[in-house]
Order: structure tokens, then sequence, then C-alpha cells
């Protein structure tokens, strides 16, 4: 809570300040109100912030969290803290950091800031805690404060559908989602502190899924019980975006964290040279990002789906019949696209895979095309089958049977 806290003091001041920035820009020149008299408490504001630019440094809040961070873990360099409360601090402060990484942007940063929590080193119970406590790892610890392991998974959700790792991103996101969805269905969370939040991340991490299932679509990426969310909370909108339509942008505003411009402005400026850039910067510096690796994604699916058809077919007649100028560009750019950095199932580093379930080349302008093989898994037909039979189980104890 006093990480969790510390940096939602930090993002609510980037914002205030590029607020008063930009609102002192409006009476500068080419503003809306050039011209115009600023009310007093927008030239109060601008003078107290340009002579505190240093509150809030970006360096100095990172500067914390890392300096927690290095006092508290142990990754194996023997300089971390045995007391437990730094240990803690230095767990809590990874999450923290992963955090402020993702809303500034730099999504490689944050996933490497909860290196110290996957190192999985032994925790020793804190100073008075109970006798029967015991000895807990850093992900136990983690996944033991609820607030904390659904801020780091959906920041690291973010993180990896931002850098095109779309089966790590699912299966993050998958397995907490279908955890809340379960607990949420049983009022498991009802008591629980913060749960209005909880279910508010809970939606934002099911139109994530949205994204990622609707680019990557054969693949059993997430529980059965995931995807049924997916497609009752986000069904109309994909099947708008299949026809054509305007719709992953939506998504990923619904989805995406509050971005945060850490740059201290030129408030002496504010009033004087007027501003080019708007207070949400950031935030729509992200949005075009994403929308620039999603822009050829309804070609891709157009591709894909014909390819899908066929064992082997011309380049021409494919050309034609997805009507795209570059073809030969959109055939390799799908393999690129689909091509992907992802942690080993051993957990043992990253290798890199291949979200694409159909396999094709070029040989004397004809493209063959090899579907990839699919494994038969009955499991979570039989698993989804046994929750709908105990659900209609508990519906039927409810109904009276008094005569």
């Amino acid at each position: 809570d006093i990480l969790h806290e510390f940096l939602y003091q930090f993002q609510g001041f980037c914002q205030f300040r590029t607020g008063v920035f930009a609102n002192a820009a409006k009476y500068g020149p080419g503003g809306v109100s050039e011209g115009k008299t600023p009310p007093p408490h927008v030239t109060n504001n601008l003078e107290i912030l340009s002579q505190n630019k240093s509150a809030w440094a970006v360096e100095t809040v990172m500067f914390y969290l890392d300096r927690l961070i290095s006092v508290g873990t142990d990754t194996g360099t023997g300089t971390g803290s045995s007391v437990p409360a730094y240990q803690y601090l230095g767990m809590f402060a990874s999450v923290t950091l992963s955090r402020l990484e993702c809303l500034l942007g730099d999504y490689t940063a944050s996933l490497t800031a909860l290196k110290p929590i996957n190192a999985t080193w032994i925790v020793p119970p804190p100073r008075g805690a109970e006798e029967d406590a015991k000895a807990m790892n850093s992900e136990e610890i983690v996944d033991s404060v609820f607030a904390a392991k659904i801020s780091m998974t959906y920041h690291a959700g973010v993180s990896y559908l931002m850098l095109r790792r779309y089966r790590d991103a699912s299966r993050v996101l998958g397995d907490i989602c279908a955890t809340m969805r379960r607990g949420f269905k049983s009022g498991q969370y009802k008591n629980v502190a913060g749960v209005d939040q909880f279910a508010k991340l809970y939606d934002r991490m099911i139109a994530l899924l949205a994204i990622i299932t609707h680019v990557c679509p054969s693949f059993d990426l997430v529980d059965e019980s995931v995807s049924n969310a997916v497609r009752e909370k986000h069904g109309n909108q994909l099947s708008k975006i299949e026809a054509g339509e305007e719709g992953y942008e939506d998504l990923f505003i619904y989805a995406c964290p509050k971005f945060i411009t850490p740059s201290v402005p030129a408030y002496e400026d504010a009033l004087t040279k007027g501003v080019s850039t708007t207070h949400d910067a950031a935030y729509k510096l992200q949005v075009s990002h994403f929308m620039n690796e999603m822009s050829n994604q309804q070609s891709m699916m157009k591709l894909r789906s014909y390819m899908k058809l066929y064992t082997s077919i011309s380049a021409e007649k494919l050309g034609r019949l997805v009507m795209e100028e570059e073809f030969a560009s959109l055939l390799l750019a799908y393999k690129q696209k689909m091509r992907q950095l992802e942690e080993c199932k051993e957990g043992n580093g990253e290798e890199y895979g291949t979200m694409m379930d159909i396999h094709y080349y070029i040989s004397d302008d004809i493209i063959h095309v090899d579907e990839a093989e699919r494994q038969n898994r009955f499991e979570n037909y039989f698993m989804s089958q046994i929750s709908q039979s105990s659900e209609i189980t508990k519906e039927i104890d409810c109904i009276s049977m008094d005569v």
C-alpha cells in the first residue's frame, strides 16, 4: 500500500503538471484564449511549479525504487539485506518499478524490473509473525497480496502486448482472469478491500485478451471460461473488426493504463510561446504506436483465411484474392509479425517462436501451405461441462420443493 500510494502520487503530480501547463498555454500565442488574461489560479500554479521544477522528478522516484530493490532483494549476488522488512519492501518495489516503467512506455524495462521476483529466493517470516508462519519465496509473497499480484500481472500483460509477445501476454493475463472469474462467481472477493478496482482491472484485462485472441485466433491461448467472457463482452466489437471496421483502437483505449510524461515542461514558455503538444501527448503516442502495429492486421487476417483454404496456390491468384498492391511484402510481413520472443516452458530463458497456425513457403511462384497439426485436447471440454453441471445442481438445490 505504501509503494502503491507513492507511485500514485507521482502519477497524479505528472498529470497535474502537464494539465497546468496546457491550461496556461491556452492563453499564449496560438491558444484558444489568446489575448485574454489568464485566471489567477493558473498563473499562481504556473509560478509555483516553475520555482520547484525538481519536485517529483522521475529520476528521484526511480532512484528510491532502485535503491529499495538493491537493498532488499537477493538475486544471487549476496548484496541483499537479511532483514525481512527490507526484503518485503524490495519485492514490492520491484512491482512498483515495473508499473512505473510501463506507464513511461519502456516495456522492456518493465519486464526486467520483475527479475528479482522471478528469482524465487526464500524470505523468512517477519518479526512478530504468528508462530506457525513459514518462510515463503518471493513469488508466493507477491501472490499473497492480491492487489500487488493483479497490478504486476496487468502491467506485465500490457508490456508483453506492446512488445508483440502475444503468447506470454495471453499466458499471464489468461491465468489471472480465469482465477478472478471463478472468484467473482463464487463471491470469494465480496469482502476483499478494493474489489471495485479489481473488477475494473479484470474488465481491462479481458479487453486486452480480446485483442490478443483476435490477432492469434487459432491457438488455445486461454481457458474456455475466459474465451466465453471475451465473446460476451467484446464479441460485437470483434465482429465489426472482421467486417473491416475500426475497433482495435477503442479496445486499447479502454484497456490501456494512464501513460504519463516524465519530462518537466518549460513553464516560462507557456504564456509567451504557447505549446505545440497536448497534455495527453504520452497517451496519444502509445495509442499511435499500438495502431501502427495493428495497421496491417486486417490484411493479414484476410491473407490467412484464404491460405487456409489451399494446400498450394499461385502467388498471382492469391494476390488477386487478397487485393493488396504490395502482396509480396505482405507475405514476408505476416511471418515477421507473428515471430516473437517467448519464455521457455521450463522457465529457463527465452527463445524465438511463432504464433502462426499455418506454415507456407514459395517455390517457382507457387505458395505451398501446410497447416499446423492440431492437438486434440478434451480436458477443457470436460471441465467446462462439469462446471455447468455443478451450476445447474446449485440452482436446483435453491428451488423450493414445498407443496
